[in-house]
Parts: structure tokens; C-alpha cells; sequence
């Protein structure tokens, strides 16, 4: 495991997070002696994709990416020498946008260190779009839509599986994000099969494709959560296939950097 950086780390530039300005992010990363800082914003939508989230606060917007990448330079070469800063993206795997996602990436590809693939938005049996983390509500309406709890895992893992075998060009993310975020209400909505099979499927296509694993933390402290993004059991899966695994706060305030990474050291 990489343990010398936060890789999963938000900015001001995020519709919901905080404002804490960049450099807050980056002298917390130093006050905890970290080596590396992944800036990874929640990379803008399709423009022809509808936000399904109330206040369509998902992602940045288009026209702050110019500011995004000039102050991330900036900061770059501010802090050059002290901690090494990647300038990346969050980036949304939405089945039926490939092609715009692909285009996306072609353009803004040569201006990033790393980059994220992360599956936020289910398509409901109506063609409808649900962000399954939005709110207990929004699952809900998932588990209404499929039938089941085991339904929506179920379609959220092969949904999952379309991300890692997806078509997104040269600069697809080489790195899956969160791979289980859809137990991120297992507290209030818990299934009985535990899909060790799905997920070790996941995990040989991960290490087949080169594509490294997000250790996420930020499960930890979600309330119908408490654990980790994988779970534990997961990650010693991925461990013994050898797939690179990089640890993120996914904070979305200065205050988050590197929160919880106390308790990876037994990954080591």
C-alpha cells in the first residue's frame, strides 16, 4: 500500500463541500507529514447529463476549470520541494455517457497527475438517474425502483464492472474509486448476501486492467456506515491479488486530510 499521501482529496470547487481554500489542504497534508496530496475535484458532468440531485451540486463546473488547473500550477510551484501536489479529477462513470466522458478526458488528459473512476449515478429501470450516496431517500428510491436491497448491489457492482471495462481513451482513470460506496446505508438497509463472488470478480478485472483501488476512509464516519470504502475483508482480497492500493480521505474540508489513516497501518 502507498501510504505516503491523501489521494482523494476535494476542494472549494466543490458545489458541496466546503470553502476552505486550497492552500488550508495543503498545509494540513504537511502538518501530518504526508508526502503527496492528490487534489481530485468532482470532475463536471456530462453537459447533456441532469443532474438528479436537488441543488445539481454533484461536480464543478465547466467554466472553473481554467481557475482549477491555473492556482493548482500555482501551488505546484509554491510548495515544490516540500510536498508534491497532483492536480486530478474525480471522474464519473455514467453508463450511456462513455463517449462524452472519453472526449472529456481527451481534453483536459495532458493537464492532470491522476485521476479517479468513481460510480456515483444508477440508472433506474425508467432510464431515470438516482446518485445512490446522495441520501437515505435516494436509495430508498433505488431499492423501490429494483425490488430489492440485493437488487440495487447488484446493479450498482455491474454497473461497477462497466466502469472498469469501459472504453474512456488514453486517459482513463487508473483508479476505481470507492468500491463498495453502495453499503454506504447497509445499517439501515442490510442484505444478507454478502456478494464475495461479485466482488472478487471485480477485483481479478481490476488487476487484469492495471487499474489500482481507492482505500477510502471516509465510510468510516458515515452514520449507517462505519467502515471503510472497501470493507476490510476487500481490501485483504485485493492485497493478496496485488492490486495497488492508494489511501483517501475523500475529504471534502481541510480538516479531513488524511482522517483515519491511523487505522490502515495494519495494511502495511
Amino acid at each position: 500500500m502507498i501510504m505516503n499521501g491523501d489521494y482523494h482529496v476535494h476542494t472549494p470547487y466543490c458545489p458541496h463541500g466546503s470553502n476552505d481554500p486550497l492552500v488550508d489542504y495543503i498545509e494540513k497534508a504537511i502538518e501530518r507529514n504526508l508526502k503527496v496530496i492528490s487534489f481530485t475535484e468532482h470532475a463536471p458532468l456530462p453537459k447533456r447529463f441532469n443532474d438528479p440531485t436537488p441543488e445539481k451540486d454533484s461536480a464543478m463546473r465547466f467554466q472553473d476549470l481554467p481557475d482549477y488547473f491555473h492556482k493548482l500550477k500555482e501551488l505546484k510551484k509554491e510548495y515544490e520541494g516540500i510536498i508534491k501536489i497532483n492536480i486530478g479529477f474525480e471522474v464519473d462513470y455514467i453508463e450511456g455517457y462513455e463517449q462524452d466522458t472519453k472526449q472529456f478526458l481527451n481534453e483536459i488528459g495532458p493537464e492532470i497527475d491522476d485521476a479517479i473512476l468513481s460510480v456515483h449515478m444508477l440508472k433506474d429501470k425508467k432510464g431515470n438517474y438516482i446518485c445512490l450516496d446522495y441520501h437515505q431517500d435516494s436509495f430508498q428510491e433505488l431499492v423501490i425502483q429494483f425490488g430489492s436491497v440485493e437488487r440495487v448491489y447488484e446493479h450498482y457492482y455491474d454497473t461497477v464492472k462497466k466502469a472498469i471495462l469501459s472504453d474512456l481513451g488514453s486517459y482513463k482513470p487508473t483508479r476505481i474509486g470507492h468500491l463498495t460506496l453502495v453499503e454506504k446505508f447497509k445499517q439501515l438497509y442490510p442484505v444478507e448476501h454478502d456478494f464475495k463472488k461479485t466482488i472478487n470478480e471485480l477485483l481479478h478485472l481490476i488487476k487484469s486492467n492495471d487499474l489500482q483501488l481507492d482505500l477510502n476512509t471516509a465510510g468510516i464516519y458515515k452514520p449507517f456506515c462505519k467502515t471503510m470504502y472497501p470493507s476490510p475483508w476487500v481490501v485483504k482480497m485485493a492485497q493478496e491479488l496485488g492490486i495497488p492500493l492508494y489511501p483517501g480521505s475523500d475529504s471534502h474540508a481541510s480538516s479531513g486530510i488524511a482522517k483515519g489513516f491511523e487505522g490502515l497501518q495494519v495494511y502495511k
